[in-house]
Formats: C-alpha cells, sequence, structure tokens
C-alpha cells in the first residue's frame, strides 16, 4: 500500500488505492475558535465535529470550521498562508497534524510510503518553502510513515499526463500558489511557483466590493462561473475580473522562466490545468483564450482540464508513491535472489 497526500492552503487531501478504486478523504485547511462550556463540547463530540479544546477554547478544524465562522460571524483562521506554514498562526502546526492525521489515518504497515506535496519557491517572492518541507515531513514520518515531498507541479504531471510519457506542462492553481512544472519524459525541465491563487482572487475581491473574505470564498464554491455576463459591480463580476487578471499574470511569468531557463523551442506539449482554483465553470476555455495570445516559445498540441480538479495532486502523490514501493520491492527481491546465488 501506499498514499498520496496534497498539503494545500484551502483543502489536505489524501489519495489511497482500494482494489481498482482510488479513495480520497479531504478536509478544508483552516479552523475557527469559540468559547469553551460543557454543552458545546458535549454538542460537537455528538456530532462528530472535529475539533479540539485548549483551555477556555474549543477550535472547531476541518470541514465544519466554515460553517462555524458563519453561524458566529467570525473569520476562519488558516495553518497555512500563501502555500506555506503561516509564521504568523501560532496553532498553525497541532492544527495541521490534526487534519492531517484524520485524512490519512494510520499507516496500513510500518514505512508505509506517503508522497506528500510541496510547492516550489516563488519565483515573485522572498518566501522559502524549506521550513514548510521538512516540518510536514518530520511529524508526517513520526505518524509511522516514510514521508516524501513531491513538487506540486511534478505530481500534476504524474497524475494527468501518463498516457503522453508524462511529458507536458502541468499547472495547478492552488489558494495559496500556482505551481508549474514542464516535464519531458517525467524528468523535470522547469518548475517554479508564483505567490498568487485562489486566495489572491477572493482577497482582491472582497476589497473591492467591500463583503467579507468567507463570503466570498463561498460565492465563488457554490455556483460561480467564469461567462463574464451577470452581476457587473457585485461580488462575481469582481471575481471574473481578478481570475482573469490571475491568469494573464501566471502566463506571463511562465513566457519569462521558458526564456531564463533556455526551454528548446522544438518542443511540442500538451498543458493540463488543474487544482481547486481551477474548478469554476469557463476557466479552461479562459485559460486556453490567454494562453493563445502569450509568445511562448515553443509549441502547445493542447489545453485540457483535469476531470476531478481537486484530487489531481493527491492522486499524482499516490501515483508516484505507488511506483517508488513497487521499485523498493522489485530491488529488493533481487538483491535476495543475488544473496541466494553467493
Amino acid at each position: 500500500m501506499a498514499k498520496g497526500l496534497d498539503v494545500g492552503t484551502m483543502n489536505i487531501l489524501s489519495a489511497q488505492q482500494d482494489g481498482n478504486d482510488t479513495v480520497f478523504v479531504q478536509q478544508r485547511n483552516s479552523f475557527v475558535e469559540i468559547d469553551y462550556s460543557d454543552m458545546a463540547e458535549q454538542m460537537l463530540s455528538r456530532s462528530e465535529v472535529l475539533h479540539i479544546r485548549k483551555d477556555d477554547k474549543v477550535y472547531v478544524v476541518g470541514d465544519d470550521a466554515l460553517n462555524f465562522a458563519n453561524i458566529f460571524n467570525r473569520e476562519t483562521r488558516r495553518p497555512m498562508q500563501h502555500g506555506i506554514l503561516s509564521s504568523d498562526e501560532k496553532s498553525a502546526i497541532p492544527m495541521m497534524k490534526l487534519i492531517i492525521e484524520q485524512v490519512v489515518g494510520e499507516p496500513n504497515h510500518p514505512n508505509e510510503k506517503l508522497y506528500f506535496s510541496s510547492p516550489a519557491d516563488p519565483m515573485d517572492s522572498d518566501i522559502s518553502t524549506l521550513y514548510h518541507q521538512k516540518t510536514l515531513e518530520s511529524f508526517i514520518d513520526d505518524m509511522g510513515y516514510d514521508a516524501e515531498p513531491i513538487n506540486e507541479g511534478m505530481s500534476v504531471i504524474y497524475s494527468e499526463l501518463a498516457d503522453n510519457d508524462f511529458t507536458g506542462l502541468g499547472i495547478s492553481f492552488g489558494a495559496g500558489m500556482t505551481n508549474v512544472c514542464l516535464a519531458y519524459y517525467a524528468v523535470p525541465v522547469m518548475k517554479f511557483s508564483v505567490a498568487r491563487g485562489g486566495d489572491w482572487v477572493d482577497e482582491q475581491a472582497a476589497q473591492a466590493t467591500g463583503t467579507p473574505v468567507d463570503k466570498v470564498t463561498s460565492i465563488k464554491e457554490e455556483d460561480f462561473e467564469l461567462d463574464f455576463e451577470t452581476d457587473v459591480g457585485g461580488v462575481e463580476g469582481a471575481l471574473s475580473i481578478y481570475y482573469e487578471n490571475l491568469l494573464d499574470y501566471v502566463i506571463e511569468k511562465i513566457v519569462e522562466e521558458v526564456d531564463d531557463e533556455d526551454v528548446e523551442e522544438g518542443l511540442d506539449v500538451p498543458v493540463v490545468v488543474t487544482g481547486g482554483t481551477s474548478s469554476p465553470d469557463g476557466f479552461e476555455a479562459l485559460f486556453r483564450d490567454h494562453l493563445q495570445d502569450a509568445n511562448i516559445p515553443f509549441s502547445i498540441s493542447g489545453v485540457s482540464h483535469a476531470d476531478e480538479p481537486l484530487y489531481s495532486v493527491a492522486r499524482g502523490g499516490l501515483v508516484a508513491a505507488r511506483s517508488d514501493e513497487e521499485e523498493q520491492a522489485t530491488s529488493g527481491g533481487a538483491e535476495a535472489e543475488a544473496a541466494a546465488d553467493e
């Protein structure tokens, strides 16, 4: 057995194989603080709401956090910001541990292989991802897993481009960052991130319309479409404007990085977009239109949108983890045979 884990700013998801099916478990990566009372804790426990009590506070964690935030008219708090552990949130690590434990469960055997997503250092920020990556690796190892980081963009390649020999441009539009990876036969040619994603879109739309960020997020996740035909001056209109700006920004950075890396002009590759931020209807068409106008120095054979954009990164981690376990089993068997022959 093996598992993949997508450690996202908005959601944390695991993937594991069950027969011919891939099973996903998901929790929102957020929490909300409420005052403690015996009755409140009893009700939370009875309703199986994920929570932690600390002193005179109770922290509701995961999917229920947004519901409680709306009920109590409070903002949710995030263990992660801009794609990595938040340095401003003292409760980040214990909250992340609880959510990850809930999502991945106990290992099926000691040192079960688990590949978890890790962003590339952003090209437009001085943010370092090293502390985030090593901290996650440490406490996942402490859970009994053999944890291995995988670049988030490369995870998209593993998930969506197997039929193209793991060759192409994978772009994961997450909440905290957007990760980009160009691979050739599963070998990364270029990988980077930009420090903008769905959170940036929500924050800009909230500021422009005077709407709470959590409310903007809820509107975006319910039935928002990138059709540019409704709600001019409202939240959906603002979301459309900043979505378009995000796509232009990401494509501009791709062109810059391709030029810096001196990528071969003769390449002809597919592009796949995924991630929770890419979920609204109309995203694929809008991205394709903007990409056609860009001066990218290699050929694009086609643009596709992952069938299940929220699950791509976790699925890619699972593919990598299973491949690693199979390789270890094969090499272990070969070593045993060699030892027997001696």
